[in-house]
């Protein structure tokens, strides 16, 4: 991905490769020249993860499965715990969960990337062998694109890997007019019926987003389109783009090249400007190699999105062994500058997803993988009760500090919820005015998490209930403003609709907890939302947990289990 000026972010699109399907490794980053790390990470470290991935020091974002074994291709910096010195990391695993580091798989060192080896996605050739598209930095600081091929197709653990001489095989020039400063991100490859193999890559005009596409016959002599699989104006730079096929009738996963009847495709794009992503359902018409998204999806901004929180350089996998469609996703920091450098190190990986249609044919859902589960102990029930307005309930004998939480609710005075004002179209802004200390009728209600005794120190992810024109609205929120005692953090509050009617189905929230990562899925996985929080009281056994309502009328729990979750086995 690309070095915008003033942007304070940093990320990458993974690199994971699957059966047909991988994934991607980077997006935009702010490049800190002058800064160097601490020579060792400080011991205190009540903000590290112990179940979502990252390396035991400095700055990461970024995965691939071949012969059984999960490769998680990462941008790493061995020198420091912001941007810079990147090389492509690797880690492999056997359940996605618990992984072992090996070293770096590619690093600078052909004209065509000696400025930099950026985002990169996989494909697994019919023939079983992987290839590795990525975006290199020229010489002229142009963006084009390279490949990379195991140098031994026997090992599992793909240690070697080797660049093309030919490289680069896409690349700026003036007769195909393509932007040199905004040109990568290639994504995972699909084959036709013609034969040939198409691959996208993330481009602008303008203000236009763009896909470009492009076809080969033998995956190392590509011809440029004549026109984008998809364009849409006012969106600005489209990184890490992924395109893949969904079933309409069947929650399972699909190769990437699968087409047909009962098969829809979904272009997700990560847009420089806002650090936003969005994805459109629609149609693929292979003999004009043009997507269209269905009527009602919004392509832009406003539009549906993985994860409504932090969550960014995302890119989805075929796993063909046990057939699902896998989403990663990259966590930045909210935590300052310095405060990564104190720590020594910044960006986690998200718990990987499992992603499939809704039987709407709308949107998509997401759930954390089966495999997570196996890090649950020491779990604790609820029984089913009445959650009385006004009331905030303990969850006794129970740390929120590395934890798994389950509840659902069931509403019975629908009738008495708050008029939604017309106005009230953006979620992110309500949840920011109507936060969890601000009383309502139907909510908020939901969780306290990494509450410290006396709630000094919270992060409320709840629900509120409108009326609306037609129908009730669902509002869902993650309020980080209450997280943590120190204000140099960013404490932004998140919010999402969720596509819930509560008349007819009961609200339902899981919560993944880990030291300084909330990620939470409303509705069985509508709506997604990911924060970052760095409590300074609510760390390790002093995190509590707690379920409240300080709306004025009841609600009631009809379900919750909580978890105390293992530390994986990450090197």
């Amino acid at each position: 991905m690309a070095i915008s000026s003033p942007a304070w972010l940093v990320f990458s699109c993974f690199l994971f490769l699957s059966s047909h399907g991988v994934l991607q490794l980077q997006a935009s980053h702010h490049v800190y020249r002058d800064i160097k790390a601490s020579s060792s990470p400080s011991q205190h470290q009540p903000y590290r993860t112990s179940y979502h991935f990252q390396p035991p020091k400095n700055w990461i974002n970024g995965p691939m499965i071949y012969k059984g074994l999960y490769h998680l291709f990462y941008q790493y910096n061995p020198k420091g715990a912001v941007w810079g010195n990147i090389v492509w990391a690797h880690s492999t695993s056997t359940d996605l969960v618990n992984w072992t580091p090996h070293a770096p798989a590619i690093y600078p060192s052909q004209p065509s990337d000696i400025n930099g080896c950026w985002s990169g996605s996989a494909t697994i050739l019919p023939s079983g062998e992987p290839f590795i598209l990525y975006t290199g930095i020229d010489p002229q600081n142009r963006q084009v694109q390279n490949l990379a091929v195991p140098k031994n197709l026997s090992d599992p653990y793909l240690r070697e890997w080797a660049k093309l001489p030919q490289n680069p095989l896409m690349a700026p020039t003036a007769s195909n007019e393509i932007n040199a400063s905004s040109f990568r991100d290639p994504t995972t490859a699909w084959l036709g019926a013609d034969g040939k193999f198409r691959v996208l890559i993330g481009s602008k005009r303008n203000r236009r987003g763009l896909a470009i596409l492009y076809r080969s016959k033998d995956f190392i002599h590509w011809i440029k389109s004549q026109h984008p699989i998809h364009s849409a104006e006012d969106t600005g730079m489209w990184e890490c783009p992924d395109f893949f096929p969904v079933s309409t009738d069947a929650k399972f996963g699909l190769d990437t090249s699968v087409i047909g009847p009962t098969v829809k495709h979904v272009l997700k794009v990560s847009l420089d400007d806002t650090k936003h992503e969005y994805y459109t359902v629609g149609t693929y018409n292979l003999d004009k190699d043009i997507y269209v998204p269905d009527k009602g999806q919004v392509d832009g901004d406003s539009g549906l999105r993985y994860d409504y929180g932090k969550f960014y350089a995302s890119k989805t996998f075929f796993d063909s062994e046990k057939k699902r469609r896998i989403l990663w996703g990259w966590i930045n920091e909210s935590s300052s500058v310095a405060d990564d450098i104190k720590k020594g190190w910044s960006g986690i990986q998200a718990i990987p997803r499992t992603v499939w249609l809704h039987e709407s044919g709308k949107q998509l859902v997401q759930w954390p993988i089966r495999e997570i589960e196996r890090l649950r102990e020491n779990q604790v029930h609820l029984p089913k009760q009445v959650l009385k307005g006004g009331l905030v309930h303990e969850v006794s004998g129970f740390t929120s500090a590395q934890a798994d939480v389950e509840i659902s609710f069931r509403i019975s005075e629908l009738e008495k919820a708050e008029k939604l004002d017309p106005r009230w179209n953006n979620p992110q802004e309500l949840c920011s005015q109507k936060g969890a200390s601000v009383k309502g009728r139907l909510g908020p209600f939901g969780l306290l998490v990494l509450a410290s005794k006396g709630l000094q120190e919270h992060t409320a992810v709840f629900f509120r209930i409108f009326k609306g024109r037609d129908k009730y609205v669902v509002l869902m929120c993650s309020d980080q403003s209450r997280s943590s005692l120190n204000n140099e953090n960013d404490k932004t509050t998140y919010g999402a609709f969720l596509d819930v009617d509560p008349a007819r189905e009961r609200l339902s929230l899981r919560s993944l907890i880990d030291h300084s990562v909330v990620e939470s899925f409303g509705g069985k996985g509508k709506a997604c939302i990911t924060a970052r929080v760095y409590p300074t009281l609510a760390i390790h056994d002093n995190a509590h947990l707690h379920v409240f309502n300080n709306g004025t009328q009841n609600v009631w729990i009809t379900r919750f289990s909580a978890w105390r979750m293992k530390k994986a086995l990450i090197s």
